[in-house]
């Protein structure tokens, strides 16, 4: 027990050090892991323990990611991707474990069987590295999110052909694992299994949970889904992940989904940040200072050719240039099952300890030049935003009533309520990224500077009935404002603002509305947290009449003075509203 704490002591003292460092330096938290794992592992100090148990232990934390990632996935949302995952998917990992199987020969020297097997162990990529960079990014969801996952999940499944493989072409192997044909078998059976549980037996379970209204009962229900299905798959030899994924879908439509998201989350988070430390910890320094120049040229190797097989793929299966490359690179590191299937091929005699020990580095390596990359091609797209020649400016518009600046979150909903009553929209936009998303979603959306008079008068801003100013832009200042009142006169014109002081500065124009971003939002949920605390209808309604008029009032003796703090008196802090 006291060695147990003092492990658990020093990872955790270690995770703190080594991820507030590189999180401070930008390179993320698993880069801080790792590096940390390697200091206090047998290569460096030397007082983290046994590693290889950490990281048996800590390999549910990647069961959690799985299950929580599966909790978002509808399986008709599933069902529609399934030219991606079993097209793009299929077609990455084949191809990239064509091409590292010829550079595994050339470089290892194995034979063509063995060569195919570790080829398609390094065609794998990290989902433990992946999905939490997409999820941090809000890029799950997206389709550039749903291709990377549609890979990902992909390569969860191929693991059980790829470790059938490995038993089939070894030397002596486990007698005691089951044969190709009765993994395949236990595989649908225990899928079959878990869906059957999943909606007789857990659905019901948390619906008795929720009318307890325990929350520590949701939190307990959670581990045991999770740590359940993948015991079960692990007593079957099966993958681990992929049970944790397949319970977490059959959750999706659970009206306790978000409840379960957030009970499980910082269990995730914990676990798997010990992973990848103990993935540190296993990394044998001794290889790679023997033969630094072998490792590093292998992982740059691997990284190169997985990124040049996938862009063209992506690319056919309909990514944009720059979100093939971003996805490419995304995906270009080796992955944690690398280590599953090293071991398993080593036991086998297909290759040596020796050999082992040096692919694993090789894993490690890529895993670690990942954040490097995603900052380089994040640099490249900031250096280079007029490269996107793909991209049509309002030129290319056809005639209609309407112009729309700025597609983001606040353009989306102007735009799409104007499109609800068949309403011709030109919708022009800054952001190449954001013009190539809503492309995807099959929205046309113009490239450029809508705040110019002359890109504006190219979109027809001298004949449209409106122009509408969405985007995001706290400087967008009066004299901008004006000059393009005055230019078209015709148009009835809107302005989305940041706050009181902008709204302040653009007040007096000839304009329709000025609408503050969050007021009307901030109103409606404070108009909830009154009914949530029971008061009546009658009275929160006479609550927000009153305090609209009272910011009315207020904002026009602002507006008079040019003083933020005249007409304070108004407010409800200083004046609640009298019984």
């Amino acid at each position: 027990m006291n060695d147990f704490l003092t492990w658990m002591t020093v990872l955790l003292g270690a995770a703190l050090l080594f991820v507030g460092l590189f999180r401070r330096l930008g390179l993320g938290a698993t880069l801080g892991y790792i590096v940390g794992g390697v200091v206090v592992g047998p290569s460096v100090l030397n007082l983290s323990g046994d590693a290889a148990a950490i990281n048996r232990v800590s390999e549910i934390g990647i069961a959690l990611l799985l299950f929580l990632v599966g909790l978002e996935l509808q399986p008709a949302r599933l069902w529609r991707m399934k030219k991606e995952i079993f097209g793009l998917g299929l077609a990455q990992l084949l191809a990239a474990g064509a091409v590292l199987s010829v550079l595994v020969k050339l470089v290892l020297g194995l034979a063509w069987g063995p060569a195919l097997a570790i080829g398609l162990a390094l065609g794998l990529s990290s989902t433990a590295q992946v999905l939490p960079m997409l999820r941090s990014t809000g890029e799950m969801n997206s389709p550039h999110g749903e291709r990377a996952f549609s890979i990902l999940l992909l390569q969860d499944l191929a693991l059980i052909p790829l470790i059938t493989l490995t038993a089939a072409l070894s030397v002596g192997g486990d007698p005691d694992s089951p044969s190709g044909l009765e993994m395949t078998g236990l595989t649908i059976a225990a899928v079959i299994g878990l869906v059957l549980a999943g909606r007789f037996l857990i659905a019901p379970l948390y619906t008795l949970i929720g009318r307890l209204g325990e929350r520590e009962l949701f939190v307990v229900a959670g581990l045991l889904t999770v740590i359940g299905a993948a015991a079960l798959m692990h007593a079957l030899h099966l993958s681990v992940a992929l049970g944790a994924f397949v319970a977490g879908v059959m959750l999706a439509e659970s009206p306790y989904r978000h409840e379960l998201e957030s009970d499980i989350e910082p269990f995730r988070s914990i676990l798997l940040g010990l992973f990848f430390m103990s993935v540190g910890m296993l990394l044998d320094l001794r290889v790679i200072a023997a033969q630094p120049l072998l490792v590093i040229g292998l992982a740059a190797a691997v990284i190169a050719l997985k990124a040049g097989v996938l862009y063209p793929i992506a690319r056919a299966f309909g990514s944009v240039p720059g979100r093939a490359a971003t996805l490419s690179l995304l995906l270009s590191q080796a992955g944690e099952f690398g280590f599953v299937l090293f071991a398993s091929a080593a036991a086998g005699r297909l290759i040596t300890l020796e050999q082992a020990s040096l692919l694993g580095a090789v894993v490690t390596a890529s895993m670690v030049a990942t954040p490097f990359l995603m900052r380089f091609i994040g640099w490249l797209q900031a250096r280079q935003p007029e490269k996107h020649v793909d991209l049509e400016g309002p030129e290319f518009s056809p005639a209609t009533n309407v112009i729309v600046v700025g597609y983001g979150r606040f353009g989306q909903t102007v735009a799409q309520m104007l499109m609800a009553k068949r309403i011709p929209v030109t919708l022009i936009d800054l952001k190449p990224s954001q013009i190539e998303l809503s492309g995807q979603f099959g929205t046309k959306v113009y490239y450029g500077d809508g705040t110019r008079i002359d890109l504006l008068r190219t979109a027809g801003a001298a004949e449209a009935e409106g122009i509408f100013f969405c985007h995001d832009d706290a400087d967008f200042g009066r004299d901008q404002l004006e000059t393009i009142v005055e230019a078209f006169p015709k148009a009835r014109v809107m302005v989305r603002v940041f706050d009181r002081r902008q709204a302040m500065a653009l007040e007096g124009l000839d304009v329709v509305l000025l609408q503050r971003e969050v007021f009307d939002s901030a109103v409606a949920m404070g108009r909830a947290a009154l009914a949530t605390l029971g008061i009546a209808e009658r009275e929160v309604a006479r609550v927000e009449r009153e305090y609209r008029e009272r910011d009315h009032e207020r904002f026009r003796l602002q507006t008079e003075s040019g003083d933020l703090r005249s007409g304070m008196d108004r407010s409800f802090a200083q004046a609640p509203l009298e019984d």
